[in-house]
C-alpha cells in the first residue's frame, strides 16, 4: 500500500489507502441542499447525507445544510459548485439557467405534460446536459429528479389561462415568463421565499410552483384557486464540484454515483405519489394526509387551457428559447433537436 495525500479546490483533504483488492478514503464535503419549507424533500436529503457512508461503505463526513439556512440564493448555486466553495449544491434548473440558457433546455415550458414524459425527456437530454455542465460550470451531474407538475396559485377566482391576463404572476424561469407574457399576464421574478409576502401584500396575485412546495410553503393561505394545468416541472439537480469527483478513487466514485441514483429514484417517486395528497389537502378534500389542510378550490385544466398552452410553445416558448440559447451556444438548438426534440416529435425550425 503506498499513502497519497489529495488537496482539493475546494479546501477538502481526502486521504487514500488503495491496493488491487481494497482501497479506504477519508472524505469531509461540504453540501448545501433544498430550502427547509420542502419538508419531505428536505428530510429525505437530509437523511441521505446523514446515512451516505453507510450507504457507501466509505469514511466519509457531509456537512449539510439547506439554502436558505446559510442564506444562498438559488441563483448562485451554480457559481459556487464552480469554484468550489461548496462541493455539492443542489440547485433548481430554472434558475441555473440564467447562468447558461442550455440548462432550461431540460424543462421547458409545455414540452412534458406528464411525468412518464418528463422521465423520457430527462433521459434524452441527460448526456448532453451533462457535458455542458462539466465543460461550462466545472461540475458533475449527480442526479435529475422532478417536484412535481408547476400549477398556478391564485388569489380570487381563477378559472382558466385567459383569466391570468393582466395578472402580476410569479415565474422563476426565462420560459415562463415567456409563457406568461403570451397570456398577457406579468411575470415577476420571485425566489421562492419571496412569493408568500409578495402574494399576501398583493405584489403578485398569482404565483407558479408545484403542489407539494406550495402547500410546505403555506400559499393557499394567501390564494384561493388552484389551477392544476401543469406547465412544467421544475427539475431539480444535484451537482459535485469535479475536482471534487476527480480526486477519488473510481471505487469510491462507483460507490457514491451509486447512492445519488438511488435518491434520484426516490425523489421521482415522491414526485408521483406526493403530488395528489398535496392537492387534496390544499384543497381540504377528506383524503388529506402529509400536507397542511387549506380550502382552495380547485380547477382542473380545459381542452382550450390545454391548447392554449400547445400554441405558446410553438409559437414563443421554442422560438425565445432556442434565438437567447444559440446566441450563449451556438449548437444549442441542434442538440435539443437530436435529443429531446426527437423524444417528442418537436424541431427547433
Amino acid at each position: 500500500m503506498r499513502k497519497r495525500h489529495l488537496a482539493l479546490a475546494a479546501g477538502v483533504s481526502i486521504a487514500a489507502l488503495s491496493s488491487s483488492t481494497l482501497y479506504a478514503e477519508q472524505f469531509s464535503l461540504n453540501a448545501i441542499g433544498i430550502v427547509s419549507t420542502h419538508q419531505h424533500h428536505t428530510a429525505l436529503e437530509r437523511d441521505f447525507y446523514a446515512t451516505l457512508g453507510e450507504r457507501t461503505g466509505l469514511d466519509i463526513q457531509v456537512n449539510f445544510n439547506p439554502l436558505d439556512v446559510v442564506g444562498v440564493n438559488m441563483q448562485d448555486t451554480m457559481r459556487m459548485v464552480s469554484s468550489g466553495s461548496f462541493d455539492v449544491v443542489e440547485t433548481t434548473i430554472g434558475s441555473a439557467s440564467r447562468d447558461d440558457p442550455f440548462l432550461e433546455g431540460l424543462d421547458l415550458i409545455g414540452v412534458s405534460p406528464d411525468i412518464d414524459t418528463l422521465q423520457s425527456t430527462v433521459d434524452a437530454y441527460r448526456g448532453v446536459f451533462s457535458d455542458r455542465v462539466e465543460e461550462r460550470f466545472n461540475a458533475r451531474v449527480m442526479g435529475l429528479w422532478p417536484f412535481g407538475p408547476q400549477v398556478f396559485f391564485c388569489s380570487g377566482d381563477v378559472a382558466s389561462l385567459e383569466d391570468l391576463r393582466g395578472k402580476r404572476v410569479r415565474s422563476f424561469t426565462p420560459s415562463m415568463s415567456a409563457l406568461l407574457e403570451y397570456l398577457g399576464a406579468t411575470p415577476i421574478t420571485l425566489q421562492f421565499a419571496e412569493v408568500y409576502p409578495a402574494l399576501q401584500r398583493g405584489v403578485a396575485e398569482c404565483g407558479v410552483t408545484s403542489p407539494t412546495s406550495g402547500n410546505t410553503g403555506n400559499w393557499p393561505e394567501v390564494t384561493d384557486s388552484l389551477l392544476m394545468l401543469g406547465v412544467s416541472w421544475s427539475v431539480q439537480a444535484h451537482m459535485m464540484n469535479l475536482d471534487t469527483w476527480n480526486a477519488m478513487s473510481a471505487e469510491a466514485q462507483e460507490a457514491i454515483e451509486e447512492a445519488y441514483a438511488d435518491l434520484e429514484s426516490q425523489y421521482w417517486d415522491m414526485a408521483r405519489t406526493l403530488t395528489q395528497d398535496a392537492v387534496n389537502c390544499s384543497t381540504g378534500d377528506d383524503s388529506c394526509e402529509g400536507y397542511n389542510r387549506f380550502d382552495m378550490t380547485l380547477v382542473e385544466p380545459s381542452e382550450e387551457d390545454v391548447a392554449l398552452l400547445n400554441e405558446a410553445v410553438s409559437d414563443v416558448i421554442l422560438p425565445t428559447w432556442s434565438k437567447t440559447c444559440n446566441a450563449n451556444y451556438a449548437e444549442c438548438a441542434s442538440l435539443w433537436n437530436s435529443t429531446i426534440g426527437e423524444a417528442r416529435g418537436l424541431a427547433i425550425e
